[in-house]
């Protein structure tokens, strides 16, 4: 079985062709970094526009990197939500008109359960089957979550976050350190220098009662606003020096411990509450290096595997919501011309 997938939910205009058992034969990914960057973050309209130009090229592209043709696809799976709408139509209308030319299944795809199989991707990674039930740690630009994985579209999410993402929260940062956006991986090079002791950056607690949380343990959610208003203060009693390198790699060095201790601690908690194989971890901030050695560490001390999502699939892709779709965790749409887009930021578990 050959699964083409697209994802066109942010501001990633991607296509990957995927053979069981999860071989990517194909993975084609047009950055819009470029485009978003002078602005300081994504803008949807413009987001829209450039997924509007690179998919139809996108598409083309990972059709003939994948050692077959058009003829040789035997579904479409497409990124429904969550996501920006204008987006997520872009990819969802193709998928519509593949699916009409093709005469193929077309199955609708979480965005995030995407991120929860990205791992399995990996060239050694077990299989999915042999792992249930682990712990997801979804983090992200625009999800921070903890999800219990039990199977195939068996899914309870276990922590939120009630305001920004953790990648949010290090673009923001890095905005204020006058490193650019995307910042996340700047702040990552800049405190492999730095003394992450210098300041001490709050770690975000969540109050009971929260109307954000409902049912959930507070214990299992984030909250990043704090650190980056926190930073913000910080650079205003303390402003950089031109030419201090120390005194940049010191701040970014504290702020980024302050944003992976909130999340290792948190995972910590919720690996207390359920009894799980293994641990996996997806979502573009799994790149960070720092993050990455504490949990590590951490499933060192647990006992437990760590399932870390390979670096080309950690940010937002088509592979791995193939992946969803060959596993059949993914929604075969019956009525196409019914699938609608979901661009909802709620967690769709």
């Amino acid at each position: 079985m050959r699964v083409l997938g697209i994802e066109t939910s942010c501001d990633e205009t991607a296509a990957a062709v995927l053979e069981a058992p999860l071989q990517v034969c194909s993975h084609v990914v047009a950055s819009q970094i470029a485009s978003h960057g002078p602005y300081g973050g994504v803008v949807p309209e413009l987001a829209c526009r450039e997924h509007v130009k690179a998919l139809p090229v996108v598409l083309a592209q990972a059709i003939a990197e994948s050692g077959g043709n058009w003829s040789a696809i035997d579904a479409v799976a497409v990124t429904y939500g969550p996501g920006l709408a204008g987006a997520l139509l872009t990819g969802v209308s193709a998928a519509q008109a593949l699916h009409a030319c093709l005469g193929v299944p077309l199955i609708a795809v979480n965005h995030l359960h995407g991120h929860l199989y990205s791992p399995f991707l990996a060239s050694n990674a077990p299989a999915p089957e042999t792992m249930y039930p682990f712990l997801s740690l979804i983090v992200s630009g625009g999800h921070t979550c903890l999800v219990y994985v039990a199977g195939p579209r068996a899914y309870r999410l276990l922590g939120t976050t009630v305001d920004d993402a953790a990648g949010e929260a290090f673009d923001k940062g890095a905005n204020l350190l006058g490193l650019g956006y995307p910042g996340g991986h700047r702040i990552d090079a800049l405190a492999k220098d730095g003394d992450a002791t210098f300041v001490r950056f709050p770690r975000g607690t969540v109050k009971a009662g929260s109307q954000l949380t409902g049912d959930l343990d507070v214990r299992c959610c984030f909250s990043f606003s704090g650190v980056k208003t926190a930073l913000r203060y910080y650079l205003a009693d303390h402003p950089l020096m031109a030419g201090e390198s120390r005194q940049l790699a010191d701040v970014a060095a504290s702020y980024q411990e302050a944003i992976v201790d909130a999340l290792v601690r948190r995972v910590a908690y919720t690996l207390d509450q359920v009894k799980v194989k293994a641990l996996a971890v997806g979502g573009g901030v799994s790149l960070n290096g720092r993050l990455r050695m504490a949990l590590q560490d951490l499933c060192v001390q647990r006992g437990l595997p760590l399932l870390l999502t390979p670096p080309r699939f950690c940010g937002d892709n088509a592979a791995m919501i193939a992946a969803v779709a060959e596993l059949g965790a993914g929604r075969e749409v019956a009525d196409v011309s019914q699938l609608d887009v979901d661009p909802s930021p709620e967690v769709l578990f």
